[in-house]
């Protein structure tokens, strides 16, 4: 099977740190994102994958040079302009042959984190002879998220953006993955910007050929930085298909220093008496004597005696000694 994976983000969301390396390709518990979501597909029966990017492959070229991540084989599609995710979606997936071969295939949003299995997503589309098919999620507070409303067999009835209370009794919200007949390529020509939520789905739900699949599985958006930094510390304490990785092996980190469910990078240095709590570190940050890290994603230098909570520090960000920071962006890169 065939999947085009959304990658053409710009991630501001999650700047600074992705303005040193794009977001499919952060780590989480020490392994990039989009190879997490490759191994979840690969389960599934995805074998070639092509990635919808809005801007130059190079660093993927660079972090997988054989194009293969996780036994999936990749290739590129790179917008010349930004064509939004109908759009993308069939730009890519004309790229990959997929509307010429007439076959079924996935689309999968590159910023999800999830434990669904993709077999049975596939299994469920093949049942019901759908156009489409999308993975559903229930969340706790609606209120925040575009929710779906579907009947006993799973047929999309309709959408309700960010309802207010009473307005509907759904909880399940889109997963960002897709199950799609090539027969739907019709409606995304590829060639100009389309929303698949505000143009394509509702065209579909008319015709009720779109389907919704709900499950229970771990589901994060880790595009946001809040989610970025809980995705990682949430393989650390739950049963999951992903292998995790909490500490690198040639970090260096002093006897007194304290790390409590975080994630160290390789060549990270801590050092004596610092504390990191619910942090992650990537590649390369340093944090001196003395300061402590809370629920913080951590690429350059944090001070002896600093303190930063809910901070993203960027690859060139430095916290200076005994300065104290909360909700910060290091270099401020709004």
């Amino acid at each position: 099977m065939h999947a085009v994976v959304l990658v053409g983000g710009f991630g501001t969301r999650l700047r600074p740190l992705t303005l040193a390396t794009p977001k499919p390709l952060l780590p989480i518990a020490n392994l990039p994102l989009l190879e997490r979501l490759m191994a979840s597909l690969a389960r599934g029966g995805v074998t070639n994958a092509v990635l919808s990017l809005g801007f130059k492959p190079e660093p993927f070229l660079r972090a997988f040079p054989s194009n293969s991540c996780a036994g999936v084989k990749l290739t590129y599609a790179v917008e010349d302009r930004p064509l939004d995710t109908a759009g993308a979606i069939g730009f890519a997936a004309r790229h990959a042959g997929i509307h010429k071969r007439g076959e079924t295939f996935l689309v999968a949003n590159g910023d999800v984190l999830t434990d669904l299995d993709v077999s049975g997503l596939v299994a469920f589309h093949k049942s019901t002879k759908a156009q489409a098919t999308i993975h559903l999620t229930p969340v706790e507070d609606s209120s925040q998220y575009g929710v779906v409303e579907t009947d006993s067999q799973g047929r999309v009835l309709r959408f309700v953006e960010k309802p207010s209370p009473g307005q509907t009794t759904s909880r399940n919200v889109n997963g960002g993955t897709y199950i799609f007949e090539s027969s739907a390529l019709d409606r995304m020509p590829g060639v100009a910007p389309m929303s698949i939520e505000r143009e394509t789905f509702p065209e579909i739900v008319k015709e009720g050929q779109l389907f919704g699949f709900a499950t229970n599985d771990y589901w994060i958006d880790a595009g946001r930085p809040d989610s970025y930094v809980r995705a990682n510390i949430d393989l650390l304490q739950r049963k999951s298909i992903h292998k995790v990785e909490a500490i690198c092996s040639d970090s260096q980190i002093a006897k007194s220093a304290t790390i409590t469910q975080s994630v160290v990078g390789r060549g990270c240095k801590v050092g004596e008496n610092a504390q990191i709590l619910g942090s992650v570190l990537l590649e390369g940050a340093t944090i001196d004597d003395n300061a402590i890290v809370i629920n913080s994603a951590v690429m350059g230098h944090i001070g002896s005696f600093a303190q930063v909570n809910d901070c993203l520090i960027g690859v060139d960000g430095e916290v200076r000694s005994g300065a104290v920071l909360r909700d910060a962006k290091v270099p401020d890169a709004s």
